[in-house]
């Protein structure tokens, strides 16, 4: 019985000890990490899966036929990419409106465009978004009381996008108008106001300091405004031209880091973007 006791009494202080030297390792991972983000504004690390997930033949090929950031990716970055849109897929509900059917190719799509924005993250799930509403064209907003092509409801947790123009975004990969990256940016925009892990920390302190340079050199926001290169709806609000500015950054990076390169830099930086080509 004292050797049962005693038995007990070991595994007790072992599991203890483990949870104690877990709790300081955590906590001074925490600390150096924060004082790394202050510096370098970025996370220690992106990618750290124990297992890689794959994506069905059927899937992987519409992402590598139709995705032309996949192809911009290294085999391993393209390994994390298919990964991430495994898990994404399983995480979303698709839902069809209008009596129109969700296809493989709409839940891969639509998905690629969140997983792309994200990828420079840590935490890619955007879990302000549960539901995903898609409808064959234009739809009438029951919210807004207008017709719109796509739109993010927080309250009720919906990303709604209407698959006709959210293929157009897609159709010419030049002309800086993505619907899907547009309304997917206002839902991590939103979403990282709500969460404290390190990547929204980034994104929404890089906002910030995007507002204070556009707040401060009246200047560079002068020239913004007056170009033709940022389409007139960006200067709407603040949000709209940050959904204007990510589908700008993603389509034509060359011309936006050549046209406006702290402005280029800053949103680089809000999304942790190192892949070739950006």
């Amino acid at each position: 019985m004292d050797l049962e006791k005693l038995n007990i009494g070991v595994i007790i202080l072992i599991f203890f000890i483990a949870f104690l030297l877990f709790k300081i390792f955590s906590f001074s991972f925490k600390l150096l990490e924060t004082a790394y983000v202050i510096k370098f504004r970025k996370p220690f690390y992106n990618h750290l899966y124990l297992r890689l997930k794959r994506l069905k033949p059927e899937e992987k090929l519409i992402l590598e036929n139709n995705f032309s950031f996949y192809k911009r990716l290294n085999k391993k970055e393209q390994r994390y990419f298919e990964h991430r849109l495994h898990k994404f897929l399983d995480e979303k509900d698709f839902v069809g409106r209008d009596d129109l059917i969700i296809t493989t190719e709409m839940r891969v799509l639509i998905s690629a465009t969140a997983v792309m924005l994200t990828f420079g993250f840590r935490d890619f799930y955007i879990d302000i978004i549960s539901r995903i509403v898609v409808y064959p064209k234009i739809f009438y907003s029951t919210s807004n009381k207008t017709y719109n092509k796509g739109e993010f409801n927080p309250r009720l947790k919906s990303l709604v996008l209407s698959w006709d123009d959210f293929k157009k975004g897609y159709a010419i990969n030049n002309d800086n108008i993505n619907l899907g990256i547009h309304e997917f940016t206002h839902a991590i925009q939103i979403n990282s106001l709500k969460s404290r892990d390190v990547s929204s920390v980034i994104f929404t302190d890089s906002f910030s300091e995007l507002s204070k340079l556009l707040n401060t050199n009246k200047r560079l926001k002068n020239n913004l405004m007056a170009s033709n290169y940022f389409r007139k709806y960006a200067f709407t609000n603040q949000f709209e031209f940050l959904a204007v500015a990510i589908e700008t950054f993603i389509e034509t990076p060359k011309d936006f880091r050549n046209q406006f390169p702290e402005v280029y830099r800053k949103i680089k930086q809000m999304l942790n973007f190192n892949i070739a080509g950006y």
